[in-house]
């Protein structure tokens, strides 16, 4: 069996709340449309993260259905199968499966139920080829183990033929490489690769942007042919960039597996970006000292390269005036949207205040979701304000919330 991999394709994703990147997921599809038709895989998997939010603009969706239309128009025979992730909505994602399987499309958004019931359910998961069997596994909160073992025996039962078996999975698996993602609100939940069952050949996963094979780190940027002995575990990396921090080059994985326990055969594609990420100076032991040597600086990019993405690397010591961001995107007007800016400054060089002294608070992504009070957040980060009056913080909360009440009343009352 042959497949093509990739995930977290963000599609509709704005870029540090300013900047579309519609053209460049066109980009991304001209090229894996080029690829599927050179390679003739059997299957494109795509493990997650199809969109950046879970409610996509409907520009958002049509890049989505158009794309996928016309893989399919161009290879007829080859399935492809889409599962949902953490950045989807599953029951949206879900809701259009009917649709797609006339045209060989399988889409997978629910995850199953944490109950074991009745016996059939796991055929939902389970797409069977004349090559082979993909299991379709969504992003899935917490430990699913019991689940995943459960589709993994039924694939057993029904491989009369030891045919290969591809599981698909979204989430972060314990010792992967996380490099380029930002931890710093929210720290990352992985679980265990023993929790993820056994019977598969190659596990398709999604959530880390960074391309590699569990278990052999030196193979992460080698684009000759690798084979190992199966089970192999895997992340294609995400379709672009998606953010500056992801300073390594992006993938499509193309996997050929000979029998089910067999040997796993990868190589790697590498993606073009349409745009690159640079950090000005790109000297990397240089820092702007002074406001106008960075606008300088910003305005000899442009002239020489033209596109991409830029942060910059500004001394400590360096006084910055209230407006310097918007003095940058004056400039970059000129160069018609090409050059784009990150206002996230790297500071270097000695801070004025000794950052090592503020503890910084480490939450579960979940944690933080289910806060629904300010002050709970804050008292957590109290340690970051030190000269905060909590007390008078605290009151000053319960009046908005008391005037929120009032207000709702007087608009019930004027109702009535």
């Amino acid at each position: 069996m042959k497949i093509l991999h990739t995930a977290d394709l963000h599609i509709g994703q704005i870029l540090y709340q300013n900047y579309d990147r519609c053209d460049e997921h066109l980009h991304f599809f001209r090229q894996l449309t080029q690829w599927c038709k050179e390679e003739q895989p059997d299957a494109l998997l795509v493990s997650g993260d199809v969109f950046d939010i879970q409610q996509p603009s409907t520009a958002t969706k049509k890049l989505f259905n158009d794309q996928f239309v016309q893989l399919q128009k161009t290879l007829p025979k080859m399935h492809i199968v889409i599962t949902a992730g953490n950045h989807d909505s599953a029951s949206r994602l879900h809701a259009d499966q009917a649709v797609w399987t006339f045209s060989n499309t399988h889409i997978v958004g629910l995850a199953p139920s944490l109950t074991l019931e009745g016996d059939g359910w796991q055929d939902d998961y389970i797409i069977e080829l004349p090559q082979g069997f993909i299991i379709a596994m969504p992003y899935m909160q917490g430990d699913r183990a019991q689940q995943l073992q459960s589709v993994l025996d039924r694939v057993a039962i029904r491989n009369k033929e030891n045919k290969p078996v591809v599981m698909m999975g979204h989430l972060a698996v314990s010792g992967s490489d996380t490099t380029g993602h930002d931890f710093e609100i929210g720290s990352l939940k992985t679980q265990e690769v023993a929790h993820l069952g056994t019977g598969y050949d190659y596990l398709a996963l999604g959530h880390i942007h960074k391309p590699q094979t569990l278990g052999h780190p030196e193979d992460n940027m080698n684009f000759d042919a690798l084979t190992y002995p199966a089970p192999v575990i895997r992340y294609s990396g995400s379709a672009l960039h998606v953010s500056c921090d992801e300073a390594y080059p992006h993938t499509v994985s193309v996997v050929e597996i000979d029998r089910y326990e067999g040997q796993v055969t990868l190589r790697q594609l590498r993606i073009d970006e349409l745009r690159h990420f640079y950090t000005l100076p790109e000297t990397q032991d240089k820092a702007y000292t002074d406001e106008q040597q960075a606008l300088e600086g910003i305005e000899a990019f442009c002239q020489k390269v033209g596109k991409g993405y830029i942060r910059l690397r500004v001394d400590y010591s360096t006084d910055l005036s209230s407006n310097f961001d918007q003095k940058v995107y004056d400039l970059l007007e000129h160069y018609g949207n090409e050059v784009r800016y990150n206002p996230k400054v790297i500071w270097t060089g000695e801070p004025k205040t000794n950052l090592n002294d503020i503890k910084k608070p480490v939450f579960e992504v979940a944690e933080l979701q289910q806060m629904t009070d300010p002050v709970e957040f804050i008292e957590k980060t109290r340690e970051q304000y030190p000269k905060l009056d909590f007390s008078t913080l605290r009151e000053a909360f319960k009046e908005i919330e008391a005037e929120i009440t009032r207000t709702k009343e007087e608009e019930a009352a004027k109702k009535k």
